[in-house]
């Protein structure tokens, strides 16, 4: 069968995902066209062809710019911390979860899990900072009349505690969540496999690493590709709501770079260029980490 008889047998097919089709060209493509900007001394108000060709400057100012290597730091640092938290942690929960036998207290645990993925980063911010502050926080409370403290301690203000705490209450926002996808590829395994392996004797640690952990293989290394993939655009909510001036070396990541010397200082060029660089990064991790996974699990998205 030729592509075209396949195209005019699936037709209604594609007439259902052309609004889809649609709606990525129009917010995903279309855009790509203001990358121009990163290229020209922009100045608001004139048209497309009144504005002055810089070339590669804005790149090379970029480069150049000391500022831009620390927020490279910061934004790799906590990336690499939230991909390890939020690839291992959901996994481990699913198949704990998986576990539970009384159907009521699992979908109970599923339902508050995945409860704080709905609530914004404004909120979680604000209980972070509460439960952490020096005056009345429940953690220095706990830690204090535990004598693990003597005095209670300004988490907020630490700069070598602000990775590590932007990282755990994204792992306590998302874990659940993330958790649901492993869910249903366990809920695809075939329950005869476990009963095979009860039948063999196979303890329910032997079941989870040989029938559970086999089981979600593809889903797990599409997810950590994907992962991989968006390792450099980490956005700025967490890190510009749980940030402040006595750690603002720890917490100014790319996005948070371009919104406070592009857009902030009106630089729109020198804004854009960083968010190319942003996505030229992004682009080459997918391919990197999607070749190598392909060459030795023989699975990728590509």
């Amino acid at each position: 069968m030729s592509i075209w008889q396949r195209i005019v047998r699936q037709r209604y097919l594609y007439y259902m995902s052309v609004p889809f089709v649609l709606f990525v060209l129009v917010f995903s493509y279309l855009p790509l066209w203001g990358w121009t900007m990163a290229f020209q001394q922009f100045r608001v108000g004139k048209s497309f062809w009144e504005q002055k060709w810089v070339g590669f400057d804005n790149f090379r100012l970029l480069l150049q710019d000391e500022q831009f290597y620390h927020a490279l730091r910061n934004t790799l640092a906590m990336s690499v911390l939230g991909l390890l938290a939020s690839f291992t942690i959901p996994i481990l929960f699913a198949v704990l979860l998986n576990e539970v036998r009384l159907s009521f207290l699992k979908r109970f645990v599923q339902t508050v899990s995945y409860l704080p993925h709905f609530v914004s980063w404004v909120v979680v911010a604000g209980i972070v900072t509460k439960m952490l502050s020096a005056e009345n926080g429940v953690v220095n409370q706990i830690l204090v009349k535990l004598h693990l403290l003597q005095a209670p301690v300004q988490f907020m203000a630490k700069e070598n505690l602000f990775w590590y705490l932007v990282t755990s209450a994204d792992m306590w926002k998302e874990t659940g969540w993330n958790a649901i996808i492993y869910l249903a590829a366990i809920a695809g395994i075939g329950p005869e496999l476990y009963e095979a392996a009860r039948v063999d004797g196979a303890s329910r640690v032997r079941q989870i690493w040989h029938i559970t952990l086999p089981g979600i293989r593809t889903t797990l290394i599409i997810l950590l590709i994907m992962s991989i993939g968006h390792l450099i655009s980490i956005g700025f909510e967490k890190q510009f709501l749980l940030g402040n001036n006595l750690v603002q070396e720890k917490s100014e990541v790319l996005d948070l770079y371009a919104l406070n010397y592009g857009l902030g200082m009106g630089r729109y060029s020198f804004g854009t260029a960083i968010n190319i660089f942003n996505s030229v990064v992004s682009l080459m991790l997918l391919f990197a980490a999607n070749g190598l996974f392909k060459k030795i699990t023989k699975e990728s998205i590509l």
